[in-house]
């Protein structure tokens, strides 16, 4: 065999964890787990399939190839196979194979706005070879637990001998597998993803590799206290309505009816209004089904199967999960979408909660769902005799939309440590606001309209953002757009020079430029390139028409139905998707700065670091506010707190 330079790998595994509700670090950690064939391709050659389940063995320097460093190792979703191979490898529990020296072609996939699935990304592509479509059947008999049965001898899982033609039908699904990754990095390679965001990738790997430890008193106590919580208000509502089921939406609707309540939805909005209006019992009975609808479980639940057996939760960031932008997804707890926490005496709630004292918490706590929801966060802890320093930046988008479009008064705010939402508001009704000060009222309609449409919105987005139930009337929505746009005249150009640059791209397939980004158009292909270096791609853009007869840009991609389509944008959504991204390339850079802590989460502008209790937060957070060279001018703030266990300060 020639010197190893490159493997491409694909693995089919069984264990008896739910891989899509655990993760695959949990996953790998069950006796069960075994992996059943390993197919690889060396140096870009004919792919072998190691049929490890009937006793073949991966040959010795393929086994230390995948150990060493300077041989690249690729996959798509290479996570999976790089913690599964740890596993198989030996090294100890908590312990993985060194992400430096792999490559993921999901990630490339990604990178060139193309399906974050092996299938998707081979059908957009028109690839010759094709993901075959008999796997997931395949998958579903071989690789997970089946139903004991009097038919089948009432065993619990399927083996090669159970089926032989199956068996060889898996062995040409896992070897087509490699074939069709191998044919995207063939099909990709004039369009290399960029060697800085390999490290990226790297340190995301880390940092899921790290892992966040939960308090898994706290976790256990809230499922339990969500239980009889549950089941006392249930018999509460029950008692109340007489309904046989009183969670039943068709139910309750029905029973509001007959009282006189006559209802489409019983969603959170809609029982918001109908409560002001209804009678004492009705509302009663409105208050206690949102109390349930609160109810928070799903969140600990969530933490309680991903937890391994080092008492930390791995894997929650998928990174490039938003190939429109390049930020990252959340898997398995979703720390991106959290609930606050309002509850002035948290500690003590807290605390409540992990003694397991259900009846303190009915005594002190009138909303005991609420109460949960609340606490979600402090079970995230750092590991013993260690802080965590929670360190974010202020208004990271609304600075980098300023500086992109040069608004010089906006970027004078930030420079001098202004409030964004009260400057907005005395640049648009030309008067002073200070925050619980003179003309204080008017920062809440500043705060909205910088929220709304710094992205092109226009009514309908300050509807949507909840500006009439904030006090404002239907009457002052169209004034507060046109204010808004007229106080930031530089931002609305910048809209409209994306929106031009994106259509001539397109339309004379030449490159152009304006406020530092460039637009070319290669292959079928949009690129934006952000000063980062990064680019953002577009899958096939054209020029069409809207529904108001005008010129509208298409491009395919995920959809809001979650499917693969034709999506339409223009200036202020290319503009939109240009800030998140550059914001994402900062917060890159701040974790590259810090990559000497340990970092082991962040949520959206936010990093969580897990340090010893001497920590500086301030030189933390000097750090973080650290200027990237390519963003020269852009004034950047970081604030921090800590704290022993995960909150919002």
């Amino acid at each position: 065999m020639d010197k190893i330079k490159t493997l491409s790998i694909d693995i089919e595994t069984f264990s008896d964890v739910d891989l899509a509700k655990c993760g695959v670090y949990r996953y790998v950690e069950s006796p069960a787990f075994e992996i059943m064939l390993f197919g690889v391709s060396v140096n870009g050659g004919d792919v072998v399939v190691y049929d490890l389940a009937q006793g073949e063995k991966i040959p010795t320097e393929i086994l230390t190839a995948l150990t060493d460093i300077s041989v690249i190792k690729w996959a798509f979703n290479a996570t999976f196979e790089r913690v599964c191979l740890s596993k198989y490898l030996g090294l100890p529990s908590g312990e993985y194979l060194d992400s430096l020296s792999w490559r993921c072609s999901m990630v490339w996939s990604a990178y060139m706005g193309l399906p974050l699935s092996l299938a998707g990304a081979g059908a957009v592509l028109g690839l010759p070879e094709q993901k075959l479509k008999e796997g997931k059947d395949l998958i579903k008999y071989f690789c997970v637990p089946c139903a004991a049965t009097k038919a089948n001898g009432g065993r619990t899982r399927n083996l090669p001998k159970h089926a032989p033609e199956k068996w060889v039908q898996f062995k040409a699904y896992n070897k087509r597998d490699v074939e069709v990754e191998m044919s995207i990095q063939d099909k990709l390679r004039k369009f290399p993803v960029p060697e800085f965001v390999w490290e990226e990738y790297c340190l995301d790997q880390l940092i899921n590799d790290r892992g966040i430890a939960l308090d898994m008193a706290v976790v256990e106590n809230a499922i339990r206290f969500d239980e009889c919580s549950k089941a006392l208000l249930s018999s509460k509502m029950q008692e109340l309505t007489s309904l046989e089921n009183p969670n039943s939406v068709q139910q309750m609707k029905q029973w509001l009816s007959e009282n006189g309540f006559e209802t489409d939805t019983l969603g959170k909005k809609a029982v918001s209004e109908l409560l002001k209006t209804a009678p004492p019992q009705l509302a009663m009975a409105l208050e206690l089904r949102q109390q349930l609808a609160k109810s928070s479980v799903r969140k600990y639940q969530a933490m309680k199967n991903a937890v391994c057996s080092d008492g930390r939760a791995h894997g929650m960031f998928q990174f490039y999960g938003a190939n429109r932008s390049g930020r990252w997804a959340g898997r398995l707890i979703q720390l991106q979408n959290l609930p606050q926490n309002h509850i002035p005496d948290l500690e003590q709630a807290r605390e409540i909660v992990k003694s397991g004292n259900y009846e303190a918490i009915e005594l002190l706590y009138d909303d005991i769902p609420d109460t949960l929801s609340q606490l979600i966060r402090t079970a995230f802890v750092p590991k013993s005799g260690m802080k965590f320093v929670v360190s974010d930046f202020s208004a990271i988008e609304a600075r980098v939309l300023s500086w992109f479009a040069s608004e010089k008064w906006r970027l004078d705010v930030f420079k001098s440590g202004g409030d964004i939402y009260c400057a907005s508001a005395s640049q648009m009704f030309r008067v002073p606001v200070e925050k619980h000060g003179v003309n204080g009222h008017l920062r809440q309609k500043g705060k909205i309209a910088e929220l709304a449409l710094g992205y092109g919105g226009s009514v309908g987005a300050l509807k949507a953002m909840g500006a009439l139930e904030m006090g404002l009337s239907e009457d002052e929505l169209q004034p507060l757009v046109d204010m808004w746009r007229s106080s930031n005249p530089n931002i609305v150009r910048f809209w409209w020079e994306v929106d031009r640059c994106v259509k001539d791209t397109i339309r004379q397939r030449l490159r152009t430029d304006t406020h530092g980004i460039q637009f070319e158009y290669q292959s079928g292909m949009l690129f934006i390139t952000l000063p980062s270096g990064r680019r953002i791609s577009y899958v096939k853009p054209r020029i069409g028409e809207n529904k108001f007869g005008g010129e509208s840009v298409t491009y395919e991609g995920v959809g809001a139905t979650k499917k693969w389509e034709r999506i339409e944008s223009y200036g202020p959504k290319f503009v939109e998707n240009i800030v998140q991204a550059v914001s994402r390339d900062i917060l890159c850079s701040a974790m590259r700065t810090l990559r000497n802590y340990r970092i082991c989460g962040h949520v959206h502008d936010e990093l969580i670091i897990e340090c010893p209790i001497d920590t500086n937060v301030s030189e933390i957070c000097e750090m973080m506010g650290r200027t990237p060279p390519w963003a020269k001018g852009l004034p950047l703030c970081a604030d921090g707190y800590e704290c022993m266990f995960y909150k919002k300060d």
